[in-house]
């Protein structure tokens, strides 16, 4: 019943042919919306028109056509086009990345933007291929599946466009989140041959989740445009578009009906934890983040090959698309190291459950397993770095980042507590414990629009299908991951995010498997966004008292905030019994006006069985309805309204002088300068233990330097806590270096230059007056190439 939600609506008075003529173009005009959107949004966020012409034509003709081709030729066709190129764009992403490997690696980068050449041209010479030029057995999809989609990803495009729109491009005078420099400088980094380095520390092996980066380089390099361009504006929402595809595909594949695709796109991108105005957050509120590339990027690899493995557990044979596992494992690892392990373990428990239900080894699935082990091996061998080794068991160190356990208990913890819990929780007695339970129920509880479709193993008939253990698991290994583990910056949360939109898609799953009448679903999931914007405060003059936190940060209590979590399980709960009694009463309804034939005796506890699961359904529509709120409502309200600028001093700004030298000198030096300069911190000023991410000038400078920033090498993270110091306030490791590369500014000599230049291939000097003093001397050395603003660009004479 809940497929006529999204029946065609034909008028059956019009002539068929009439009927026929018009599906075409209004299945094809939601599509057309979004690219038109897109391409606004582009342009309002200062992208020139060839820009944005040359960035089109590379994922038409670089990604989505070669990789549709090759999708079509190893899976088959969906027998739509809407999916076949979401599922081939997805492709030729990976595609690309092994292009831009073989290109790195022989040093060919200006070859790259014709490595689709070859696959198009097999296509078309080869006889048997050919048939992949066209949709293949047509599963039209109904009008209004195109017309959700089409309004998912415009609600994606709206939330992309309200992250850039406050990030301008550079020059201007303002700030740069330091995680975004930082990849921009890996961005720059990747446009050069192996063996790569850390940019900001020359001469150090770069050993990190790059391959977004990658992509993001390559796309610089196939259209020409400016790495700044393709970071800060162009890369995100087709990656994630693609994603959404992905997800929607999965969610059909899985439960059967065409509606789930566009609840779980928009629930699983654009959804949120539900929290209904209380103080306390819940971490890892989206899958989806400006500021981590990495993160946002590895859902595409991720769901296509969560999507193969759902076949392999379910015993259908690949065929030729086993080479994608491998393939997709290792850009899965080298994307974001947080990404394969829940869906490895979730594989595992697949294979362990059915091999003890059925006494038999389940051999594709233990293959698949053993290549994604492999991947996640040889991942760790390439890529693992920056942190990751920081790494370590302290089962509940979320709570160190949760409010409530912050600003009581845990005050005294100190900034790396080494411990099997954080010492707080034993500190507090038994209120702390109280404390630290609540917190994690509280966790679950708005959490639950990812986890609640785990409901499934309680049925019988679907406990039985490996499909539903996959992807419990995997939701599962990543809530634990998350809690069990401890990072100094909170990065184990990306096991939890990773899975986010596989868990949207198992809860999607279980509301179709409900078979609920279309009115048990809508009207939950109507009254759940209404309370998620009531609560969220997004719309003007309809709102909630939000719950007020007990004091400041530093004067609330234990009791306090249990007080809060109590009050927030209450306004919880009450969500929850409102749902199940709307969901109950719409069914009563709906029975009366449309009784079901009876076919015997009615039987109670049937009666209560049906009417448990219409609740249930009624409860998971109303999370779905109210995650997909807050996001929303605060996306669609911050485009609507104008952004305000911050006004008086911004100590992390750098003016567009700055910028401009920067940029400068990236279109001036060759590709394979050394810079140095005495540029290293937040805020400009180089100060004793200062927070050393400035990163800028590697990303707008575009080359790698002796030293620049040191606050995410891989010895500095190690050593986060020394001293009671951060991992970005450490000391640089070789003193000795530092010594050298600073004093070239500050006491320059002629033997200290020549030993930058024939030691470490330094061809140009960056002073920043604002970083440190800058000696008078240094221009008698060297050759001022440039002076603006606070930076003057020497360069050294070649030897």
């Amino acid at each position: 019943m809940a497929d006529l939600l999204l029946a065609e609506r034909i008028d059956t008075t019009a002539p068929a042919s009439r009927r026929n003529a018009l599906l075409p173009v209004l299945s094809t005009l939601p599509w057309l919306l979004v690219i038109a959107a897109l391409l606004v949004v582009w342009s309002r966020g200062g992208v020139p028109a060839t820009d944005l012409a040359r960035f089109s034509a590379y994922w038409v003709l670089a990604l989505v056509l070669p990789g549709t081709l090759v999708h079509r030729a190893l899976r088959g066709s969906r027998g739509n086009l809407p999916e076949d190129l979401g599922y081939g764009a997805a492709t030729g992403l990976v595609l690309e990345i092994m292009a831009w490997a073989l290109a790195a690696a022989t040093g060919q980068q200006s070859l790259l933007r014709w490595w689709p050449l070859p696959v198009l041209v097999a296509f078309v010479a080869v006889p048997g291929l050919r048939r992949h030029w066209r949709v293949g057995e047509r599963r039209p999809l109904p009008l209004a599946w195109h017309w959700g989609m089409g309004a998912a990803l415009l609600v994606v495009l709206a939330w992309g466009y309200t992250q850039w729109r406050t990030v301008p491009l550079p020059p201007v005078s303002d700030g740069y989140y330091q995680d975004v420099l930082y990849h921009l400088g890996l961005v720059q980094e990747l446009t050069r041959a192996m063996p790569f380095e850390l940019p900001h520390v020359a001469g150090e092996a770069l050993r990190y989740h790059y391959l977004s980066d990658a992509h993001i380089a390559s796309g610089s390099m196939i259209t020409g445009i400016s790495p700044a361009v393709v970071l800060l504006r162009l890369w995100l929402v087709p990656v994630v578009g693609t994603a959404v595809l992905l997800a929607a595909g999965l969610a059909r594949d899985l439960s059967g009906a065409v509606w789930a695709g566009p609840v779980a796109a928009l629930a699983a991108f654009t959804g949120a934890a539900i929290t209904l105005g209380s103080p306390v957050g819940a971490s890892g509120e989206m899958p989806l983040s400006y500021a981590s590339p990495s993160q946002t990027y590895v859902l595409v690899p991720l769901l296509l090959i969560a999507g193969l493995v759902v076949d392999v557990v379910r015993a259908r044979p690949l065929g030729p698309a086993w080479p994608l596992v491998p393939a997709l494992g290792l850009v899965c690892a080298g994307a974001k190291s947080s990404a394969l392990p829940p869906l490895i373990a979730g594989l595992g428990l697949t294979v362990v459950v059915f091999w003890w239900r059925k006494r038999q080894v389940p051999r594709p699935a233990l293959t698949a397993l053993a290549c994604l082990v492999a991947a996640m091996a040889l991942g760790f061998r390439l890529f693992a770095g920056g942190g990751a080794g920081t790494l370590r068991v302290q089962a509940l160190a979320l709570l160190h980042f949760i409010a409530p356990y912050a600003e009581t208990v845990g005050t005294g913890d100190g900034i790396w507590p080494s411990a099997p819990l954080p010492p707080g929780i034993n500190d507090g007695g038994i209120l702390g414990w109280l404390l630290a339970f609540a917190v994690v129920v509280w966790w679950v509880l708005a959490q639950a629009p990812r986890w609640v479709g785990m409901r499934l193993l309680v049925d019988g008939g679907h406990r039985a299908d490996p499909a539903v253990w996959l992807i419990a698991g995997t939701v599962l290994a990543g809530a634990a991951a998350t809690w069990v583990f401890q990072h100094p910056s909170i990065s184990q949360i990306y096991f939890w995010m990773g899975v986010i939109p596989v868990g949207v898609v198992l809860t999607t799953w279980s509301l179709a498997e409900a078979r609920a009448p279309w009115p048990v679903l809508v009207v939950p999931a109507v009254a759940g966004a209404l309370a998620g914007f009531a609560t969220a405060g997004t719309v003007a003059g309809f709102a909630v008292p939000r719950i007020s936190r007990p004091g400041t940060p530093t004067t609330s209590t234990i009791e306090g905030w249990l007080r809060v979590l109590g009050l927030s399980a209450a306004r919880y709960v009450l969500f929850v019994a409102m749902a199940a009694a709307l969901a109950v009463g719409v069914a009563a309804l709906w029975r009366r006006r449309h009784p079901a034939p009876v076919s015997g005796p009615a039987d109670g506890s049937a009666r209560r069985r049906r009417a448990a699961t219409i609740a249930l359904a009624g409860i998971t529509a109303a999370m779905l309805g109210a995650s997909a709120a807050v996001i929303v409502g605060g996306t669609v309200r911050s485009v609507l309204t104008e952004p305000v600028r911050v006004t008086g001093p911004q100590p992390y700004s750098l003016t567009a002088d700055e910028m401009r030298a920067a940029l400068w000198l990236d279109d001036n030096a060759a590709d394979d300068d050394v810079v140095a300069t005495n540029v290293h911190c937040r805020p400009v000023r180089t100060t004793p233990h200062c927070d050393a991410r400035a990163f800028w000038v590697t990303g707008l400078g575009g080359h790698r330097t002796v030293v620049e920033s040191w606050g995410y090498t891989d010895a500095v993270v190690a050593a986060h806590g020394v001293e009671s110091l951060g991992y970005a306030r450490q000391s640089f490791p070789d003193q000795a270096l530092l010594a050298l590369n600073d004093g070239v500014f500050s006491a320059p000599t002629r033997v200290d230059l020549d030993r930058l230049r024939t030691e470490y291939g330094v061809r140009w000097l960056f002073a920043d007056a604002r970083a440190g003093a800058v000696s008078t001397e240094l221009a008698g050395l060297a050759q001022v190439r440039l002076v603006v603003g606070s930076v003057t660009v020497y360069e050294l004479s070649r030897p």
